[in-house]
């Protein structure tokens, strides 16, 4: 019985990482932020996961999509690298805390908590990690330009995450957020496999 669990666990896990990996592909740019940076909802169907899953899947879902978007990355992998390190941290809070708080107010502390982490370990993994690659393909003064282009005050790097970037990150998790909690009852039966062992107790008690 476990086995035949285990095995739905990955089958439902693999399935919302192909959703992701669409998600992934179709990213748009928002107003007042530069045009190199866009918005995609990739990590709802890993949050999804994290609750009705757990953690583990929620950060399979994370990992897969990634992998599945390096084959077409512009920044060598970078990228992906961050995007599955802050997905991770997104999620991950998400779900340990909802195993042991099954509450609303457990999963809407714990996702929120992880839109926090990762909107702040955004801005170190884009200083140290994702901007200095993307220098190889634009010159760092041209990155500001686009930044001081919407606020003339930008003067550095660090401005433009933490004015930026950061509040860009965590308002994509809080959308993510919104998205999850508005979708997840009705579709957490199907994700866990009890809508036909709620139709059996229905039944029964008919």
């Amino acid at each position: 019985m476990k086995k035949k669990l285990d095995v739905r666990k990955m089958v439902v896990t693999a399935m919302l990482a192909a959703v992701s990996t669409v998600l992934m592909f179709f990213s748009f740019n928002v107003p007042l932020m530069p045009s190199f940076i866009k918005l995609d909802f990739s990590e709802l169907p890993a949050l999804l996961a994290a609750f009705a899953l757990g953690p583990v899947s929620g950060v399979a879902v994370c990992l897969i999509k990634n992998l599945v978007n390096v084959m077409f990355s512009t920044t060598g992998g970078v990228g992906e690298l961050s995007n599955f390190i802050l997905g991770t941290l997104f999620v991950l809070p998400a779900g340990l805390l909802y195993r042991y708080r099954k509450t609303a107010g457990g999963a809407l502390m714990g996702s929120l908590l992880g839109a926090l982490i990762m909107a702040g370990v955004s801005v170190v993994t884009n200083y140290f990690v994702v901007y200095p690659i993307y220098t190889a393909f634009m010159p760092m003064e041209a990155i500001l330009g686009m930044y001081q282009a919407i606020n003339h005050n930008v003067s550095s790097l660090w401005d433009a995450l933490l004015w930026f970037n950061m509040p860009f990150t965590f308002i994509k998790g809080l959308c993510s957020v919104a998205m999850c909690f508005a979708i997840y009852k009705p579709l957490s039966p199907i994700l866990k496999g009890a809508s036909r062992k709620t139709g059996k107790e229905k039944a029964a008690q008919a």
